[in-house]
Order: C-alpha cells, then sequence, then structure tokens
C-alpha cells in the first residue's frame, strides 16, 4: 500500500483494516476497523477528508475522493464496487453501491440504499432511506427523482439547477456553445500540482 502525506495530513488506517498492497491512500483520510480496501483503489483526500467507516468493502479500483466543502463520509457495513466512483457525498450506513455507480459532490444516500450498477446520483441529490437506483438510472434533486437515462430532458430540468459548473469548478455556466474549459482546467491542474510535495508515510 501507498500511505501518503497530503499538506501537512496523513492517512489514519485503523490496525484491524486490510488494505491490498498496491491500493493508494492520500492525506485527510480515516479508514475504520475490519475495512477491506482493495487492489488498485485510490482513496484522496483532495481538499477536503474521506472518512469510512467500520466493516466496509472498497473494492478493487474503485475512486473516492474528498473535496472542498463536501467531506466524503461512509457510515458503517457498505460496499462500494469495483469502477465505482464517489466525490464529496454523504453515504450512511448499510448501503450497496454497485460496480461503475458514480456519487457526486453533495449527494447523501441514506441508509440501507442501492445504487445499481452504472447508476448515478448527481450533486446535491438526496437519496432516500432504503431506495433504489436501478441499472444504469439517474437519481437528480432533492428529493431524489429517479429516471432512465432516456429521459434526458427530464434529467437535466433537475439537474440545471442543481449548478454543477457552481458546485464543482466555482464558475458560472457558460452560454449556449461556449465551455468553461479553459478557464476552469488552468486552475484546477494548477491546484492538483500540490501533490507533488505529498510524502510517502507506509
Amino acid at each position: 500500500m501507498t500511505l501518503l502525506e497530503h499538506e501537512g495530513k496523513a492517512p489514519r488506517i485503523d490496525p484491524l483494516a486490510r488494505i491490498a498492497p498496491n491500493a493508494v491512500i492520500c492525506g485527510d483520510v480515516t479508514v475504520g476497523a475490519n475495512t477491506s480496501v482493495g487492489f488498485g483503489a485510490v482513496l484522496t483526500a483532495e481538499s477536503g477528508p474521506i472518512a469510512v467507516g467500520a466493516n466496509c468493502v472498497i473494492m478493487d479500483t474503485a475512486v473516492l475522493r474528498g473535496v472542498r466543502g463536501a467531506a466524503l463520509v461512509i457510515g458503517d457495513n457498505v460496499l462500494v464496487g469495483p469502477r465505482a466512483c464517489l466525490t464529496g457525498c454523504r453515504v450512511g450506513h448499510n448501503v450497496f453501491i454497485a460496480t461503475g455507480a458514480s456519487v457526486f459532490n453533495g449527494a447523501v444516500i441514506g441508509a440501507g440504499a442501492e445504487v445499481r450498477i452504472n447508476g448515478v446520483v448527481h450533486i446535491r441529490t438526496v437519496l432516500a432511506e432504503g431506495a433504489t437506483v436501478p441499472i444504469g438510472w439517474v437519481a437528480v434533486g432533492d428529493p431524489a427523482r429517479i429516471l432512465p437515462p432516456v429521459e434526458h430532458d427530464a434529467i437535466w430540468a433537475v439537474q440545471k439547477d442543481l449548478d454543477f459548473p457552481k458546485v464543482v469548478f466555482g464558475v458560472g455556466r457558460p452560454p449556449p456553445g461556449g465551455s468553461m474549459m479553459p478557464d476552469v482546467m488552468p486552475k484546477y491542474a494548477a491546484r492538483l500540482a500540490g501533490h507533488r510535495d505529498d510524502v510517502e508515510v507506509g
């Protein structure tokens, strides 16, 4: 395993946790007792902390990111499947997040919920306790509407007001045909360059 100190903060791993030899854990990350972090998984406290509870399984190649203003908090008895990507969200106890699922900034997943294969929980979306996002479907809004991906217009009607550019990058939505990328990417890349100073601690 690779443990990295980032911006003066190092991971804290419970002695009863299992971390795969090629997993990477960076910065202000806490991993609870009897939690397993699989091969190739990455947990990076980019600009906000990560806290993973007890008895969780973070499967191979999952990516978990804590970001400014949106800590990533995972309760107890949670499974995060292979290739899942979680950013700055809160996940209750006893949640199942399947292979390839994505959960975005500011989302909240209630206890006992399921996000099935390739499901999406969009930014600032609140998924109720016990709810299910079917395979490939999208949960969007507060309270969440759960829609098939073919209903793009209905998803966008909710998603637009959730304001992805502002929440994630701190910029306004560009006019039709415009792009935020020339403004956003240089700043974002420069911020990530702070990892040049990371120090391996384990």
